[in-house]
């Protein structure tokens, strides 16, 4: 049977303050067991998931999806390779979309960088008079815009 961690050590293999891991754990990120005297003792696979947590997190992934894609995991065995291609192939489209916004935001702002917005009519971050409000909230020129509603016949213009 592997040796199981306390939370210090945890905290110290992951690199996770104990508080964040104790907030995991209420989460339902991650589990542990309770000695007799109600002391946190985790699975080493544990380390494995607090990665994936950070890492996820650090993209830009919410708690929420997180443990959602956690859950998917099998819960009364260690994850197999198997089990986490399958995560993995879940997130891709989203992830590439990620990737695709993030690759667009740095090549979009490298023009912004010490040009002081001298130049309004190229800048991608300028919106006079606040036309794109109707489109929704956020930078309306940086993220996806919506596509125009079909008409029904298709000979007409879009509604």
């Amino acid at each position: 049977m592997q040796e199981s961690l306390t939370i210090g050590q945890l905290a110290a293999r992951s690199g996770v303050a104990p508080s964040a891991l104790r907030y995991y754990e209420r989460l339902g990120l991650i589990r542990a067991d309770r000695t007799g005297g109600n002391q946190r003792r985790y699975a080493r696979t544990e380390l494995r998931r607090v990665a994936f947590i950070r890492v996820s997190q650090q993209v830009g992934v919410s708690l929420e999806e997180i443990r959602e894609a956690l859950d998917s995991l099998p819960a009364s065995r260690t994850p197999t390779a198997a089990d986490w291609a399958e995560l993995s192939a879940a997130w891709r489209a989203r992830l590439s979309e990620k990737i695709r916004l993030m690759t667009k935001l740095r090549d979009d702002l490298d023009g912004c960088i010490g040009c002081g917005c001298l130049s309004l009519q190229r800048c991608v971050l300028y919106n006079p008079e606040d036309k794109l409000s109707g489109e929704g909230p956020g930078a309306r020129l940086m993220l996806p815009r919506p596509e125009p509603a079909a008409s029904a016949c298709g000979d007409c213009a879009p509604a």
